[in-house]
């Protein structure tokens, strides 16, 4: 007996070591909670060896030996999946953005259009388009308006000339002069640095807006709670009337539209660096789950209004009102929402001689009706009639 003893010490503290390597290594590259499942299974294997090792299997009944591997096996099983399901039903949203549904000249693609044909009309030579994926319906509907009926695949940046490869993408693209037009929020200074012939026009308004799960109790927040949290001066949402939780504040990659919306909301006030996994890829990223992180519902996230409410569907999201003042399209046109911004059409030095008069169109009545009925605030005007 002293032999088995010496043996499970032996095989606990290796196996002990082994497993802790390898719940480590699960905990690192799991995309989710599967690193509490594996943590789980190395115990029970661990305690079913020991049970073997000891020859406890001996001195109970063989059918106790079945009921103790069901329950060391089964129970971690049903435990670690009534977690995830529980932190599946509290996630923020889980529904991706499907950006072929604003293909242009796709049948079905919900683009806004024009009653009368646009009074510009481009056979050849086309402007190659690239921007934001929150702008890409109102430029894919400029190019169904103004272009020559064809396949116009978002992601096909070698053969279409309507693109989408996100703010900083379509940025560096610009810089390389791969692209003639983009459609963004205001670049960042580096951004600015790479763009030795920038020249854009802002061509339509929108609220930056930041948003938690509708079940959060907090409704509005002023400019300097928002800067409060995103310092890190503000950590538990106790403080801004919120449930005693921590507040989990998820941000963008330096360079997307959103983060840039988030620098210029902080102004002179520092930015606090995120956790890893508070730090989401991609435009939907911060709406849905993240990629190594569940989106709690004391998070809180920030976005454009037209992609928050209108791209993404499904979610269990709020906006917030920013100083009392809601983010609605009222609001927006008037000014009194604080966190109201131009997007723009931005160029490099182009050459194409069709640049000017497509932007000059954009701005015309038929261009800024487009903008409005995307359901973004035009910067001429609204409820025009068409020319």
């Amino acid at each position: 007996m002293r032999k088995r003893k010496i043996a499970a010490w032996v095989f606990t503290i290796v196996f002990g070591l082994v497993g802790w390597f390898v719940y480590g290594l699960a905990r690192i590259l799991s995309t989710g909670n599967e690193y509490i499942y594996i943590g789980f299974l190395c115990i029970a294997i661990g305690l079913s060896v020991n049970y073997f090792i000891l020859n406890l299997h001996k001195k109970v009944a063989k059918t106790w030996t079945w009921v103790m591997m069901v329950v060391v096996f089964i129970v971690p099983s049903v435990v670690y999946g009534s977690y995830d399901w529980y932190i599946r039903s509290i996630e923020i949203a889980s529904a991706e953005v499907d950006l072929s549904t604003y293909q242009p000249y796709k049948e079905g693609a919900d683009l806004a259009r024009l009653e009368k044909p646009a009074t510009l009309q481009l056979k050849e030579n086309l402007p190659e388009l690239d921007g934001a994926t929150a702008l890409y319906p109102v430029y894919a509907a400029f190019a169904e308006a103004v272009y020559p009926e064809g396949s116009y695949v978002h992601d096909d940046r070698s053969e279409s000339p309507v693109t989408v490869s996100k703010t900083n993408g379509a940025f560096q693209r610009l810089s390389r002069f791969q692209v003639n037009i983009i459609f963004t929020a205001g670049p960042s200074d580096e951004q600015k640095q790479a763009l030795k012939q920038m020249e854009k026009t802002a061509i339509g308004k929108e609220a930056f807006v930041f948003f938690v799960h509708k079940d959060n109790p907090v409704d509005s927040l002023t400019l300097n709670e928002l800067r409060g949290i995103y310092s890190g001066e503000i950590k538990n949402w106790k403080d801004v009337g919120g449930r005693d939780q921590k507040i989990i504040a998820f941000q963008r990659p330096e360079g997307s539209g959103s983060q840039t919306g988030l620098e210029n909301m902080m102004g002179e006030t520092p930015i606090m660096d995120p956790p890893k996994d508070q730090r989401v890829d991609g435009m939907g990223g911060v709406i849905e789950k993240a990629s190594d992180y569940r989106n709690y519902r004391n998070s809180i996230g920030f976005s454009y209004r037209f992609f928050a409410t209108k791209m993404v569907e499904g979610h269990n999201i709020k906006l917030l009102n920013i100083n009392g003042i809601v983010p609605s399209v009222y609001h927006i046109k008037s000014g009194d929402y604080p966190l109201t911004e131009n997007f723009y059409a931005i160029t490099n030095g182009t050459k194409n001689p069709h640049v000017e008069p497509l932007i000059e169109w954009i701005l015309s009545r038929q261009g800024q009706r487009l903008i409005e009925e995307t359901g973004y605030i035009p910067v001429k005007g609204t409820n025009l009639p068409e020319e």
